[in-house]
């Protein structure tokens, strides 16, 4: 794997050295910024959020990304860190969503259209594990399969409002602050699945680099080194 935290630090800024490809920015500002609150979301600590969250609107990332991203948050570092992440983005002015700003209305009739979206959805992001995934759901428990097709990708990863790739991005930035390495790898394919780089994933990797103790770096290189190494 490229040490892409080594050349974070040798740019000589937080983030800098992973953001060129020696001809331009590897993700836009947007990004990058969306990205950072993704990890800060996981750390949950306020302080942080508040500056990532206040410099995040400074880079003009659209309210809606944000609302997208830190509700999809609830599904990977749960409803008290999510909660509190929400909390911090309306104190730093973050407006409440009101009925027309683009949203999607969770007031929902038809079941059947969040099972199928988020079949369809999980089908992109597992690419040709997401038959394995659903084997591998039903063994744990029964009702897993419906909520996560149903509940997890149908009503929430699959909604308008924050594009798939870069909902990815988030995730992979959420679990490699989490160490969770099996959601790491998946959600690391995942992204590549989605249409991501591998100069991207790189990139996000390097930008979060801070975010990490030794034995999260240690997580990540290794799965991105798996990840890469069965080219999917």
């Amino acid at each position: 794997m490229e040490d892409w935290s080594n050349e974070m630090m040798k740019e000589g800024g937080e983030g800098r050295g992973t953001m060129t490809e020696g001809r331009g920015p590897v993700l836009d500002a947007q990004t990058m910024a969306l990205v950072r609150v993704a990890a800060a979301v996981a750390r949950g600590k306020a302080p942080e959020l508040t500056a990532r969250l206040a410099a995040a609107r400074d880079a003009r990332v659209p309210g809606l990304w944000i609302e997208e991203l830190l509700l999809q948050s609830m599904l990977v570092v749960g409803y008290p860190l999510a909660l509190v992440a929400f909390g911090v983005w309306r104190e730093v002015g973050g407006p409440a969503p009101v009925e027309g700003d683009g949203a999607e209305d969770l007031a929902h009739a038809d079941w059947e259209s969040w099972a199928a979206r988020g079949a369809a959805v999980c089908r992109e992001v597992y690419g040709r594990a997401y038959h394995k995934l659903l084997v591998n759901l039903h063994a744990l428990h029964p009702a897993l399969e419906d909520l996560v097709l149903v509940d997890a990708y149908g009503k929430v990863i699959g909604r308008p409002g924050l594009d798939l790739k870069r909902r990815e991005l988030c995730t992979v930035a959420t679990t490699a602050a989490l160490g969770t390495a099996e959601q790491l790898h998946s959600h690391l394919r995942g992204a590549l699945n989605t249409g991501a780089s591998s100069g991207e994933i790189e990139a996000v990797l390097g930008l979060i680099d801070g975010d990490l103790d030794s034995e999260q770096r240690r997580t990540v290189r290794e799965q991105w080194e798996d990840v890469k190494k069965r080219k999917l």
